[in-house]
């Protein structure tokens, strides 16, 4: 196998472009792919203030990295979930990051922050583990990018992120988030801040090999609350597709976001955005989901902590008359 581009050995084949690259002519068509895409959905311009979500995982590494590299602003936010050992792994692996490469890396601790933890947060609320994580860190993300006067948000969605979800939306016939999906979610003024995509036209296994071929550390280990996720179900069945048909992921999304999401956009969404009367970030409520899920949470575990006090109080009662 060479290179088409040198005809030296090549170390990374691409079935879906029917070629394959040597190292250096790898790491340029990777940065090449990403420069092209910020370019042609204008995604940001070289005088934005870029904070890239950093899970200290090889997608938002990478991105972090090939910003950097590209001259861009680009500071990034890690965000302490909480869930046991991974996720002290991922902050050492973020933080290590930062410190070799001279950024700036901001962090922001959830149970510290809100008194809980993804997994307790979840147990409280009796609801899967990725429902809470998900809106927790869009939430911080967009308050963390605002606070601090960032003028866009960048996250390491790859291709195989965006066809998992648009093929869950699809088999559920969410309109909504069908109309919203989208590489680059503008700014509606307020509070909302610019949200990014820029390697969303990249494979996981491109970015792994970015990642491998720059000597960048990321975590390998996948979230253990992920394990059950359905997304993982809907990768796995495009991953077939893609053996059998080359492309098919980027065909997928690639269509869709010309022909479908276009019409889907028309009357899709008639809320007006207001601010959360808590928070004051943006919402579609008078309180925002953000607000209303860690209200019923403090709510419910309140109310366990008055149950465990009385039934503790019963007992020493009981124990003292019997004795």
């Amino acid at each position: 196998m060479r290179c088409i581009k040198c005809g030296e050995k090549a170390i990374m084949e691409l079935p879906r472009h029917n070629s394959a690259f040597c190292k250096p002519d790898y790491l340029e068509y990777f940065e090449t792919q990403v420069a092209r895409v910020i370019r042609r959905h204008r995604m940001f311009d070289r005088n934005d203030r870029i904070l890239v979500g950093v899970s200290g995982g090889k997608d938002s590494l990478s991105l972090w990295h090939v910003l950097a590299r590209m001259g861009y602003k680009a500071a990034g936010l890690h965000i302490h979930l909480g869930i046991g050992e991974y996720s002290s792994l991922s902050y050492e692996k973020a933080l290590c990051f930062s410190r070799q490469r001279g950024l700036e890396l901001f962090t922001v601790d959830l149970a510290k922050e809100h008194g809980m933890n993804v997994t307790e947060l979840s147990r409280t609320l009796r609801r899967a583990p990725c429902s809470g994580c998900g809106l927790s860190k869009r939430y911080i993300l967009n308050r963390e990018a605002y606070e601090r006067g960032f003028d866009t948000v960048a996250t390491g969605h790859n291709l195989d992120d965006e066809t998992a979800v648009l093929l869950g939306n699809i088999l559920h016939w969410q309109i909504r988030h069908l109309a919203r999906q989208s590489p680059v979610l503008p700014s509606t003024g307020g509070r909302l801040v610019k949200r990014v995509k820029p390697l969303f036209m990249l494979t996981e296994r491109e970015t792994a090999a970015y990642a491998l071929l720059h000597g960048i550390d990321y975590i390998v280990e996948e979230c253990p609350n992920a394990l059950k996720a359905k997304s993982l179900l809907y990768k796995d069945a495009l991953a077939r597709i893609e053996a059998e048909s080359p492309g098919a992921k980027q065909r997928f999304l690639t269509h869709f976001l010309q022909d479908a999401q276009p019409r889907l956009q028309v009357g899709a969404d008639d809320h007006v955005l207001r601010d959360c009367v808590a928070c004051g970030q943006p919402t579609t409520a008078e309180l925002c989901a953000f607000c209303r899920m860690w209200r019923q949470a403090s709510e419910r575990a309140e109310k366990r902590k008055r149950y465990r006090e009385t039934a503790s109080a019963r007992e020493m009662k009981t124990a003292g008359e019997q004795s």
